[in-house]
């Protein structure tokens, strides 16, 4: 009798166990599919752009990353200023700066791209402090705001040395944002004692268009300021995850890049409506455009971290913009139709 219940125990347990295994070889096939089905879909999409796309996408409570060319580096346009925000807030935690800090406007400041700023310019002894900078960066990605800030945090070797201490490669910050858009228009910039109000724009329409177009694309092989999605994910999950800022820093990061006016037909533009995204667009002329943060899915699926760059392409900016709103689509059906399994790592 004992041996006939030792047998109908051991029968009971290999019946369980085979059955647990076949079922979780199922869901992971189920998986398995699904991803590729994701997988052959991103690369659908991003014929659509006619030119490199490339795309990361990290599910921060479980580890489950989707990617396409994940290591290519893609021109990162604006989307440095969440780096030049983390060595912003890392300045501040160190007590060397707050958010208090008031800033003088030099003419020599107005920068392309700050219409909001003109103005301000144009009366003497105005003064903004570092909240209003940083709203100005980081909301409607002002320029003039921007280059003011990256020189109040040491410049771009200094956001370069952050990136670096928090392990963070295959992202180059080289150069101020004037800089850049320089090298883009061909413009040789004079001394900064010589930028004087309404410079640029002078510079700018002296600037034959052949001048202009083999500096474009010369730029498009310039390995400064780049980044690879997965190093621009990577601080992403950082700064979500307060290993490059303190959680109430984070929490202001995240709050302002909620607050994001540009690329309502980026990563937001297919997002069921009142889908939280905290992000950042960049774009640089046909070279770039950008959008890049974090995604909160609804309930309790979590939450994911993207990137994605379309690279130089000769489509009009409606359907670079659509390549990346299919793209975050699909990624957020993903993960929220197939939640992976919660990694108490990453909790």
């Amino acid at each position: 009798m004992k041996n006939r219940s030792s047998l109908l125990l051991l029968f009971f347990l290999l019946t369980h166990f085979t059955s647990l295994g076949q079922a979780t070889g199922s869901a992971k096939n189920s998986s398995d599919l699904a991803t590729q089905r994701l997988e052959h879909e991103l690369e659908r999409i991003a014929k659509l752009a006619k030119g490199n796309v490339g795309v990361c996408a990290l599910h921060l409570e479980s580890g489950k990353q989707v990617s396409m060319n994940l290591q290519e580096r893609f021109p990162m346009a604006s989307t440095v200023k969440v780096a030049i925000a983390v060595q912003l807030f890392t300045l501040i935690e160190k007590g060397d700066l707050s958010m208090m800090t008031m800033v003088d406007l030099q003419p020599s400041d107005l920068h392309p791209g700050s219409g909001t700023l003109d103005v301000l310019f144009a009366k003497p002894g105005v003064q903004l402090s570092v909240q209003n900078l940083l709203e100005l960066m980081m909301v409607i990605s002002d320029n003039s705001a921007t280059d003011i800030l990256l020189r109040l945090v040491g410049g771009p070797t200094a956001v370069q040395n952050r990136l670096k201490t928090l392990g963070i490669t295959g992202m180059s910050v080289d150069r101020t944002i004037i800089q850049l858009l320089a090298d883009l228009d061909g413009i040789t910039l004079p001394p900064a004692s010589q930028w004087t109000l309404g410079f640029y724009a002078k510079l700018d329409s002296a600037t034959t268009p052949a001048i202009k177009q083999a500096a474009a694309s010369k730029l498009k092989t310039d390995p400064r300021d780049t980044s690879t999605p997965a190093a621009m994910v990577n601080l992403l999950t950082q700064i979500y995850r307060g290993r490059a800022l303190k959680p109430e820093n984070r929490a202001l990061l995240l709050g302002v890049m909620e607050r994001c006016r540009g690329g309502a037909a980026r990563l937001k533009g297919y997002l069921p409506p009142n889908t939280i995204v905290a992000h950042k667009t960049g774009s640089l002329g046909g070279s770039a455009t950008d959008d890049i943060g974090i995604i909160t899915l609804p309930g309790d699926a979590g939450h994911i971290a993207i990137a994605v760059f379309v690279g130089d392409s000769p489509m009009p900016l409606t359907e670079r913009e659509q390549v990346i709103a299919h793209t975050a689509r699909s990624i957020y059906d993903y993960f929220l139709y197939q939640p992976p399994v919660l990694s108490t790592s990453s909790r």
